[in-house]
C-alpha cells in the first residue's frame, strides 16, 4: 500500500495568513497538486488536522476535492473534547477495491462530524443559569456575611473590571 505521512501542522500552516500577500487558496491548492502527483492511483493520504473555524475545514477538504483526491473527515471520540482528534483521509483517484473510509473510535455509528459554527461564534455563553457577574458577587457576599465572614461593603464600583496597569 502506498501512504503519505506528512507534519501534522502542515495543513495549518497552509492555511496562516500573515501579511496580504499570503493566499491560503493557492498554498493549498499548490500542495494538493504537487501531493496529487507523487501519488500513484488508488493511494492513500492521511493528515491529523486542528481545524480554527468550520470555515477552515471547508477550504481544506475543498481545495483536496479540486486537486482530485476523493474521501472525507473521520473524527476519533467526537463527543469528547480533550480525547477528539479529527483525520483527514484522501484518495488519489478513486480507492482499489472497495476500500471505505474507516470508522471513527468512540463512536460506532458516524465517522464523519458535521461542523457548525455554535462554538465559533466567540459569545462567552453564561454559566450557573443567567446570573451576570455583578449579581454572583453580591450573592457571593450575602452568603459570606451569613457565615460571620468579614465582607468589604457593597459599592457603586462592585464587580466593576479594573484597567490594567502596566
Amino acid at each position: 500500500s502506498s501512504g503519505i505521512n506528512a507534519e501534522y501542522g502542515v495543513l495549518q500552516w497552509l492555511c496562516n495568513a500573515d501579511k496580504v500577500s499570503h493566499n491560503p487558496f493557492k498554498r493549498l491548492k499548490r500542495f494538493f497538486t504537487m501531493l496529487y502527483s507523487s501519488m500513484r492511483s488508488g493511494g492513500r493520504a492521511v493528515f491529523q488536522v486542528y481545524p480554527e473555524s468550520p470555515k477552515q475545514m471547508e477550504l481544506i477538504t475543498e481545495q483536496a476535492t479540486r486537486c482530485g483526491f476523493t474521501g472525507g473527515v473521520v473524527v476519533d471520540f467526537p463527543n469528547s473534547t480533550k480525547a477528539k482528534k479529527i483525520f483527514l483521509c484522501l484518495f488519489a483517484g478513486t480507492p482499489v477495491g472497495n476500500y471505505q473510509l474507516p470508522q471513527g473510535l468512540g463512536n460506532e455509528n458516524e465517522n464523519t462530524i458535521q461542523y457548525s459554527n455554535d462554538r465559533f461564534t466567540g459569545k462567552k455563553r453564561k454559566r450557573n443559569g443567567d446570573v451576570s457577574r455583578k449579581e454572583w458577587i453580591q450573592n457571593k457576599k450575602q452568603k459570606m456575611r451569613a457565615k460571620g465572614k468579614d465582607v468589604t461593603a457593597d459599592s457603586k464600583y462592585t464587580a466593576r473590571k479594573r484597567k490594567p496597569k502596566f
